[in-house]
């Protein structure tokens, strides 16, 4: 919430000629709407670190076929597709209020559009298989494979340099502190709010197989 009522506007937007916007006389200004890049890029880069950690459990897992790290891995990539959700309507909103159109064919949309349905895919593939062994097995390398995506999508901006996209990670971010500190606050925030769904499912998963596994050991009395 602070982001939104304290925060900075974020620099790029104009208005049409000289406006008075609280109380000033500006020309630039960022509209309050737009104030939703502090919680857009948050949710983009969590997602991102989400999917990168579903990554490295799928490799655990390849290496040691212990199925908690398909668990694990299964948990990251869930929470990683309602992040990849939520940053896809806040870009939506954004580039609506930015550039007036409701979607373009932009390279950073691009790609993370294709990341969006790479993680929908990932469970479509694990309910194509029945046997846990084989469905941890193909999971775990589609994870690793979907995780390729990741890094073209952060820096296509940096290799097609004509992208409207804004470059937010370089040395001069063109934020100011009263921007750059809420930005880095928020997503701290989000990075904290993965973490504790990650957590929480985990737990879940854990006391639902601890339920199972009395359940078979009452049967087999």
């Amino acid at each position: 919430m602070l982001a939104f009522t304290l925060a900075g506007p974020v620099n790029g937007a104009t208005v049409n000629g000289v406006e008075v916007i609280g109380g000033q006389m500006v020309s630039n200004q960022l509209l309050f709407s737009q104030k939703i890049f502090y919680f857009h890029m948050p949710v983009a880069v969590t997602s991102m670190v989400l999917l990168g950690f579903a990554a490295y459990f799928g490799i655990r897992f390849l290496q040691t076929h212990d199925a908690a790290w398909d668990v694990r891995g299964r948990i990251a990539a869930g929470i990683a597709l309602l992040f990849v959700l939520a940053t896809m309507l806040t870009g939506e909103m954004w580039e609506r209020f930015e550039w007036g159109v409701w979607w373009t064919w932009e390279p950073r949309l691009t790609t993370y559009f294709i990341l969006m349905l790479l993680v929908i895919a990932y469970f479509v593939l694990r309910a194509s298989f029945d046997e846990p062994e084989r469905r941890a097995t193909f999971a775990s390398v589609y994870s690793i494979i979907m995780f390729i995506d990741v890094p073209i999508t952060f820096a296509i901006t940096r290799i097609v340099p004509s992208s409207v996209h804004p470059t937010i990670f370089r040395t001069d971010s063109g934020l100011s502190p009263d921007m750059l500190i809420p930005l880095l606050l928020s997503l701290f925030g989000m990075l904290c709010i993965a973490y504790g769904l990650f957590r929480l499912r985990l737990r879940a998963q854990e006391l639902d197989e601890r339920v199972e596994h009395i359940k078979e050991q009452l049967d087999e009395a």
